[in-house]
């Protein structure tokens, strides 16, 4: 195998739960395999990746929505109570002086999971389209993706803590809202999405046409 070649068309297939690469016959190559270290089942590529990737982006959007819309939490302050949805809080905390926190709120609220959705449908539709844009990059925008998808949860962290933090009866009490469910949904399906998304499906199309 040569070192611009990909596994898919020689006899080897690599394990997705500990990386272990194995050989593979002919006669078994299109069967389900279970991993020799592990027992995990491995399979050539991730089985209808680009249908569930897609499901998922879909399911993110539907839920961002609401998430945007709905409050996310409910501050009760000596019997005052005043909801914030997530633009709401990152002006309360502009207003407030607090510009460092309202920068990242809004990048990791809003920012991070519209670029993640719109990257990953990029990736998804470029494989469909069998672009020739360059693997390499593309590549690196999957990585960039999974690198920056996990900071989504900083606005749900944020919640959490002062949930816990917070607590002093009538006087000031933080609740959650059904906006952070929803934002919340918006986090684990992009990362489903990322995890359903096979980026050797990039390379396959680019192999074949060299041949």
């Amino acid at each position: 195998m040569t070192a611009d070649s990909s596994a898919f068309g020689v006899s080897y297939i690599q394990c997705q739960v500990c990386s272990l690469v194995m050989t593979i016959s002919d006669q078994v190559r299109d069967s389900r395999l279970e991993c020799s270290r592990c027992g995990a089942f491995v399979h050539r590529r991730k089985p209808n990746s680009l249908v569930r990737t897609w499901a998922f982006l879909l399911a993110a959007v539907i839920f961002y929505i609401p998430a945007n819309l709905y409050p996310i939490m409910q501050v009760t302050t000596f019997g005052y109570r005043q909801s914030d949805t997530i633009l709401s809080g990152v002006r309360y905390f502009i207003l407030d002086g607090m510009w460092p926190l309202a920068l990242i709120v809004f990048v990791a609220s809003v920012v991070v999971p519209v670029v993640k959705i719109g990257l990953l449908s990029t990736l998804v539709v470029s494989v469909q389209r069998q672009s020739q844009w360059s693997p390499r990059d593309r590549v690196r925008l999957y990585r960039l993706v999974e690198v920056v998808g996990r900071w989504s949860l900083v606005d749900i962290y944020v919640v959490t803590i002062l949930i816990a933090l917070v607590h002093l009866g009538s006087l000031a009490m933080i609740e959650v809202e059904q906006g952070a469910l929803f934002f919340g949904a918006v986090v684990v399906s992009t990362l489903l999405a990322a995890q359903s998304f096979d980026p050797r499906l990039i390379w396959d199309q680019i192999e074949d046409d060299h041949e």
